[in-house]
């Protein structure tokens, strides 16, 4: 009972036998079927729209075009209402565009009577457009002259320019786009180029929403992470006031941060309107939602750094500069995200220079995915490292023991103190379980004899901060209500998207309350009708702020509790305590239960004791942070001459503080551990040069792992307690994914000597790398033909 025990998830049942109802499950079967047409070009505009001949077609009930819909933007991105101006989210989208921003741009829109008549609707409008070269690189975007946003004449949606001096002060200064090594013109620092691509989330349950009217309320049914701000943004997309719209969030088949997003949402709020209050179903494919819902950022990255003789860094530097896509959505964050972490996991002692830019392209919408910006530095910092200690002959692992974040390390951007650190302990004992340095000498010298086959050992670590206090408001609310059988409900609004925060909050109620896991009633599908306010899940912030609102509820419970037994039973409160359900005396002996006290309030018929549900509500605010921390080391081979890579083992070991669930902690570092793999070999969104099309919009096409491509993971947790937080407890759900990438990297590194700077680290590009290097000789044309 309660914290600290691997107790079964609270929905695992319901998931396993198909119980549970997910947004396509609750569909009605009248529900009308909404498509959406998207455009065949990348950039350009609509001059004209013909639907005359999708008007005729038999079922057809409504259509709107981008001529049709209202012509204002709003924000589309999770994250809750700023009312700092320099901290608000991008607002430059419309419910459909006539100014086409990307291959699949949302143009005009199709309600029918079946899929069939909807599909047949949207291949008979015809479309005119005026069509401008697509732009997909950075680079391409900001010298072309063709602003995708008025507001971004340049094309450049947001800048975070700064040096950091010996001090560890912080001075912003406006910086301009440059493709230059020299960070900041600096040529004492010429950095190292990286690239990283676009990412897709691959959830199971591909968007969807539907929408209709309950009396004076639209309803909107979608598998958000951020329940009440989606019905700000539906307010702001439509013109009309919050009240009057209501956001039911079910169960949600994965997200990763891609369901922080609005998309579709009021899309389905408009035809609900339009048409009586009659339900509207939009649902993506798969393919649609590959290109229509968000990505990982892709990144060209410059690192430079400087090491003294002591191994020690004294200065480094880096340029980022982020493909933001078509639209906004979380604007400038992730990729100031990235940049700035990129100074705190190893501060240098003297100059830091930083410069970041987010650009608009013509290619899908970046967005918030698992690790926030930061799996795309954490690639260019920890390759770095591993180039720096080879090209100084020293031992990866005491180079960064060297140099990075200690305990009370002051964060120079949002000054806070590091008040938990177990990453040394994370790389000792990493080191010990993969035998360290035994077997680097034991693979150097097969690697010595060996020509077509390699062994490499590698490692990375990371440093993640826990929710987004101070940069915007981290607040979290929960309500409890005790049922007259002594059970207890929680109602909160940070949303179960698979990663168990459901259970762990009931642990943390049953730890306070000491009312058994089992008579604990989480209630997971959310409704802003009824649902207290969350900022929702993202920033793995669930534990650490959300927690802290289940916690202090639970303890103004178990007094109220407490108080009114002492009033039943004629005690002092303070001698009163409860023990799993049971109410003791000072003597230990029971007086009574939780639910006797339960039934006594909410029924007696007395002069002396008003009736009461025993309730609690209250609103937490997080004003700290943290950092989780940890390591991760890769033992694998290569085969040289068809460029593959085999993983034979990971071994991850995280400090995420106290840990409250040791099962769905563990669960969760496989899971991301698989998602890291999966960045490293394979998998990347490959993009038509000529049109702006995606090439590879499928699972056959786009590589994602599977279960016969993970190897054997070992995970372990070095405990720390973080004092900020509810339970000493830090970030979980997004690490596991973070350092994966470049400790696969840095082992062929250590198995080849080759180092490759691009991902995903697939055949093709290892084969370019081996024969630039000289491990592999090219064929011929003539050996070709012979063979």
């Amino acid at each position: 009972m309660g914290i600290k025990n691997s107790i079964p998830r609270l929905d695992a049942v319901d998931k396993v036998t198909g119980a549970a109802k997910y947004t396509e499950d609750l569909i009605p079967i009248n529900a009308l079927v909404g498509k959406t047409l998207h455009s065949t070009i990348a950039n350009g505009t609509v001059r004209a729209i013909d639907v005359d001949e999708a008007w005729k077609i038999p079922g057809v009930v409504d259509i709107l075009t981008c001529f049709d819909v209202p012509d204002w933007e709003y924000a589309t991105c999770g994250h809750p209402l700023s009312l700092d101006p320099a901290h608000t989210d991008v607002a430059n989208k419309r419910i459909l565009t006539k100014r086409v921003r990307y291959y699949g741009d949302e143009i005009a829109a199709v309600v029918a009577e079946s899929d069939l008549a909807a599909q047949k609707a949207l291949e008979a409008i015809r479309v005119e457009y005026e069509e401008l070269p697509p732009l997909l690189t950075p680079e391409a975007a900001v010298i072309s002259g063709i602003p995708l946003h008025e507001k971004s004449p340049d094309n450049q949606g947001g800048r975070m320019d700064f040096i950091i001096d010996e001090s560890q002060n912080v001075r912003f200064y406006q910086g301009t786009f440059s493709m230059d090594p020299c960070i900041g013109g600096h040529v004492d620092l010429r950095g190292t180029k990286f690239h990283v691509p676009a990412q897709q989330h691959c959830h199971i349950e591909n968007i969807c929403c539907f929408a209709y009217m309950s009396g004076r309320k639209i309803v909107v049914v979608s598998p958000n992470q951020a329940p009440h701000t989606l019905r700000k943004h539906i307010s702001d997309a439509l013109g009309i006031p919050t009240g009057r719209i209501r956001v039911v969030k079910p169960y949600v088949g994965g997200a990763f941060g891609n369901k922080q997003d609005m998309f579709y949402e009021p899309l389905a709020a408009l035809f609900t309107l339009r048409l009586g209050g009659r339900c509207v179903a939009f649902v993506m494919s798969r393919e649609e939602t590959f290109v229509n819902s968000r990505t990982r950022h892709a990144m060209d990255i410059w690192a430079a750094a400087c090491v003294d003789d002591t191994g020690r860094i004294t200065q480094k530097g880096i340029r980022l500069n982020a493909y933001s896509g078509a639209y906004g959505s979380n604007g400038h964050a992730v990729a100031a995200y990235a940049v700035t972490n990129y100074f705190q996991l190893y501060p240098a002692l003297g100059k830091q220079v930083g410069e970041s830019a987010t650009v608009y392209t013509n290619m899908p919408s970046a967005g918030a995915m698992r690790g926030y910006g930061i799996p795309q530095v954490a690639f260019a910092m920890e390759c770095q490292m591993d180039d720096l200690a080879l090209r100084y002959h020293l031992d990866p692992v005491e180079f960064r023991k060297k140099n990075m974040m200690g305990l009370h390390f002051l964060d120079p951007f949002d000054r806070f103190l590091c008040a938990s650190n177990g990453l040394e302990r994370c790389i000792d004992r990493g080191c010990e379980l993969v035998d360290w340095q035994a077997k680097r000498q034991a693979y150097d010298a097969f690697n010595h004899t060996s020509s077509n086959l390699k062994k490499g050992l590698g490692m990375a670590v990371f440093a993640y901060k826990t929710g987004v206090y101070p940069i915007q408001l981290e607040t979290a609310s929960c309500r409890m209500l005790l049922n007259d059988d002594g059970s207890l409900q929680i109602q909160v609004c940070a949303t179960e998207l698979g990663q168990g925060s459901d259970t762990v909050f009931a642990q943390i109620a049953s730890e306070i309350t000491t009312i058994p896991e089992e008579n604990v009633y989480v209630v997971s599908c959310q409704d802003t009708d009824v649902s207290p306010h969350d900022a929702g899940a993202y920033a793995s912030r669930q534990t650490y702020v959300s927690g802290s609102a289940v916690k202090q509820t639970a303890e103004i419970l178990r007094k109220k509790i407490l108080n009114r037994a002492a009033c039943l039973y004629e005690a002092d409160s303070k001698d009163l305590a409860l023990d799993g359900g049971r109410i003791t005396g000072r003597d230990g002996a029971v007086l009574g239960t939780v639910r006797d006290v339960a039934v006594r309030m909410q029924y007696t018929n007395s002069t002396k004791i008003n009736s009461e549900h025993l309730t609690a509500e209250s609103t937490y605010t997080m004003r700290h942070n943290a950092f989780a921390f940890g390591a991760s080391f890769v033992d694998l081979e290569v085969d040289v001459p068809i460029g593959k890579i085999k993983i034979n083992r990971v071994i991850a070991i995280h400090d995420s503080g106290q840990i409250l669930n040791p099962a769905l902690a563990r669960a969760q570092v496989h899971g991301g551990v698989a998602m890291g793999i999966g960045y490293a070999l394979t998998e990347q969104m490959l993009f038509d040069p000529e049109t702006g099309k995606m090439r590879n919009d499928n699972l056959l096409d786009y590589k994602i792992p599977t279960a016969m491509d993970i190897p054997q993971i070992d995970v372990e947790f070095v405990e720390t307690y973080e004092p900020s937080a509810p339970f000493g407890n830090k970030a979980l759900g997004e690490p596991p994914m973070i350092p994966q990438a470049p400790a696969i990297r840095n082992a062929v590194l250590h198995a080849t000597g080759v180092a490759v700077y691009e991902l995903p680290l697939t055949p093709e590009r290892l084969i370019h790398a081996f024969i630039q290097a000289g491990l592999i000789q090219p064929l011929s044309c003539e050996h070709i033909a012979e063979t």
